[in-house]
């Protein structure tokens, strides 16, 4: 069982149309592994979005597909209602916490463990 409900759900935006020859001009460029013209641009657009924000505030979170048992997935729900914290911002608070712990705490703590 996969943690679904984690995952965060971009809004699909739609495509911009290209003309013919941009499309044509991307193939050469691909064929001679040259980065695309239309690439170029939208990486532009990206990066003159991202100038307006503040990147200490917006954080980039990115997709993760892992397997957890159904004892842990009990535990993280009741972790989760207990604390009022979402699951995926308490996983990524127990692994910077794990992270932190010395060679020995983490050998006690995966030697200790079920799993």
């Amino acid at each position: 069982m996969s943690l679904t409900d984690l995952k965060r759900r971009k809004k699909k935006s739609p495509r911009d149309s290209i003309s013919v020859d941009d499309f044509i001009e991307d193939a050469n460029n691909y064929a001679f592994g040259q980065q695309s013209a239309v690439s170029r641009n939208k990486k532009k657009l990206k990066q003159a979005q991202l100038n307006g924000l503040d990147k200490h505030s917006t954080k980039i979170f990115k997709h993760a597909t892992f397997s957890l048992t159904e004892d842990a997935i009990i535990v993280l729900d009741d972790l989760a209602t207990q604390s009022k914290i979402a699951k995926s911002r308490l996983l990524r608070i127990l692994i910077h916490d794990f992270f932190d712990k010395c060679d020995t705490e983490k050998r006690q703590i995966i030697s200790n463990s079920e799993d």
